[in-house]
């Protein structure tokens, strides 16, 4: 094989709760981790040319030992004392730094491309063994489907599909640093904290309306007074027929969860219409696991 072509997968969080913030600064979390299909494509071959050519629709993102995908290549190339080049299409349709591990699923992906055009023989697991070296979601991203992550969203525990339902994604227009969220977020008596196990319960027993209720994001507690847009692009959600609306990861990406693809529709055309997002997406939660 010496080409081959994936989709890499977005996700959302449809529970995001931090226990704690640890000695190292790092913070410890429970969060439910959902894949839909919203994909970035990549397109990779093998080369003579030695090292690692990535090239993107996206003119702003970097194409060198800065991009994930990069890094992910070159990590099995060292392991494995890989002599060939490798070249990359990656076509983004994923927003990026937006709270959906745009980055972390294409690493995921280039991970699983080279694992299979230079025959590696990893399992899936020994592939998740490495992908945390990249990032902290990348193992999820291999793994797919809906799973409990906690410590820094490196532990994994595969939970049973969630309900597939249309998912609308919203995205204004500014930019929300992962690392001023987690700096000013407050843990205290008065946080509010959502309720992870009740979350998993509502999963596990197909429970939409269940799953709508607990659905929670303590993030919001700084990104939304930060940045109102997030709770206006949720009350238009809501407005246009969301079951619920949250904030997904560290934002500033918005998602609807909706009953049936008819009001979905209608409400990706009230929230173009709005101008709340500079990017509008229609999907539904994707269940099918990468063996």
């Amino acid at each position: 094989m010496d080409e081959i072509t994936l989709k890499a997968l977005a996700k959302i969080n449809l529970g995001l709760d931090v226990v704690r913030r640890r000695e190292d600064g790092y913070h410890e979390v429970r969060m439910i981790m959902q894949t839909i299909h919203l994909y970035d494509l990549l397109e990779i071959q093998k080369i003579r040319e030695p090292g690692i050519q990535i090239v993107s629709n996206l003119s702003f993102l970097p194409v060198n030992e800065n991009n994930l995908v990069y890094k992910a290549a070159r990590l099995l190339q060292e392991e494995f004392a890989l002599t060939d080049g490798i070249s990359v299409k990656l076509t983004k349709r994923i927003p990026v730094a937006a709270g959906m591990a745009g980055g972390s699923t294409d690493a995921a992906a280039m991970l699983y491309a080279m694992n299979q055009l230079y025959d590696l023989g990893l399992s899936r697991r020994e592939l998740m063994k490495r992908g945390v070296q990249i990032g902290a979601d990348v193992p999820y991203c291999l793994m797919r489907g809906t799973a409990l992550a906690e410590g820094i969203g490196e532990k994994l525990t595969q939970l049973p599909p969630m309900i597939k339902c249309p998912v609308l994604i919203a995205k204004p227009s500014i930019s929300v640093s992962t690392r001023f969220v987690y700096q000013n977020l407050k843990l205290d008596e008065q946080t509010n904290h959502p309720d992870i196990d009740a979350l998993m319960k509502d999963i596990r027993e197909k429970d939409f309306d269940g799953v709508c209720a607990h659905m929670g994001n303590v993030l919001e507690s700084v990104t939304i007074p930060n940045y109102p847009v997030i709770a206006e692009i949720k009350q238009q959600m809501m407005r246009s027929g969301a079951k619920a609306s949250m904030m997904s990861g560290s934002g500033p990406t918005v998602f609807g969860l909706f009953e049936d693809g008819e009001t979905a529709k209608r409400a990706l055309r009230e929230m173009k219409r709005s101008g709340l997002a500079k990017q509008v997406y229609l999907t539904t939660i994707y269940n099918n696991r990468r063996k």
